[in-house]
């Protein structure tokens, strides 16, 4: 089972902290350095002194390096294997993680094409084919990588070590949601639209910690992940969020703090849960994501 197989390892479980730890620890300053910092008018001085790309590559290449380095620090400093902070599975099921992929991408693709064509007006045509294509390379290759290091980080390492340590599933899951909400906190949308946007972060690690926990990996959240932070770049772009891109739409629309920030998490994510579960057949709701660890 994923949270339990990392018994098998003998490395300090203070270990499975470090990384986590340092990297929640970076994120919090740069929220105080943040703090009375207008983030979108940085994010445009940016791109006017190094372009859209030159700008996507520095506010995501960090990240998308970081996930060489959680990676590195679990396979040659906890001793443990990638599989198993992958998967409880013999071997990665990729089929899962592209099956995620085109399910969530998909009803991206509907929503934003649902959206365009009911409220034109608040969308512009952005698409430059030149500037698009080398958009799509840098994208193809760095988020992916990024969306991955966010999983591996929170969804493996950290939940991994949480429930090693507290002998909880549910602690693990709610402790990594809620820190992967906050991670979102200095985001340039969150002072756009306000803190309520929270929810949909929050709620969106809940969601991603749930799907891991109940098909013991993360191969479901992998794709989901990479598919809500690429076709979203690809698809639609506003001067107001954290990635400004060559996408093919740009949204001029005033933001609001709506009902739009929590349908997904009380409608579509439940939705998908409950696809998940008929697709993959879970069981045993309750104790894979309450019980103690020690249990089946």
């Amino acid at each position: 089972m994923y949270l339990k197989q990392v018994k098998k390892f003998t490395a300090n479980p203070i270990l499975y902290f470090v990384f986590p730890v340092a990297f929640i620890a970076l994120m919090v300053m740069n929220y105080v350095a943040s703090e009375g910092v207008d983030t979108n008018e940085l994010i445009q001085q940016i791109i006017k002194t190094f372009g859209v790309n030159g700008a996507f590559i520095m506010l995501i290449a960090p990240l998308s390096i970081g996930l060489l380095g959680v990676l590195f620090w679990v396979k040659f400093i906890q001793g443990q294997t990638i599989r198993s902070l992958t998967t409880s599975r013999s071997k990665v099921d990729w089929k899962r993680i592209f099956f995620s992929f085109f399910i969530w991408g998909s009803i991206t693709t509907i929503m934003t094409l649902l959206a365009y064509y009911t409220n034109p007006e608040d969308f512009v045509w952005n698409f430059k084919p030149e500037k698009f294509m080398v958009f799509l390379i840098l994208a193809i290759i760095l988020v992916p990588m990024q969306t991955s290091f966010e999983e591996y980080l929170f969804r493996g390492n950290m939940m991994q070590g949480m429930a090693l340590v507290t002998k909880s599933r549910l602690i693990p899951l709610l402790v990594t949601s809620i820190l992967f909400g906050l991670m979102h906190i200095a985001n340039p949308e969150v002072g756009k639209v306000g803190y309520i946007i929270m929810v949909y972060y929050i709620g969106t690690g809940l969601f991603l910690g749930i799907l891991t926990i109940m098909d013991e990996g993360l191969e479901l959240a992998l794709g989901f992940h990479a598919a809500n932070n690429l076709v979203g770049a690809l698809l639609v772009t506003a001067d107001w969020t954290a990635f400004q891109t060559h996408s093919v739409f740009k949204d001029i629309s005033e933001p609001s703090a709506g009902f739009e920030i929590i349908f997904p998490v009380l409608i579509i994510f439940p939705l998908l849960l409950f696809l998940f579960s008929k697709v993959y057949k879970w069981k045993n709701w309750k104790e894979k994501l309450t019980g103690n660890l020690n249990n089946k």
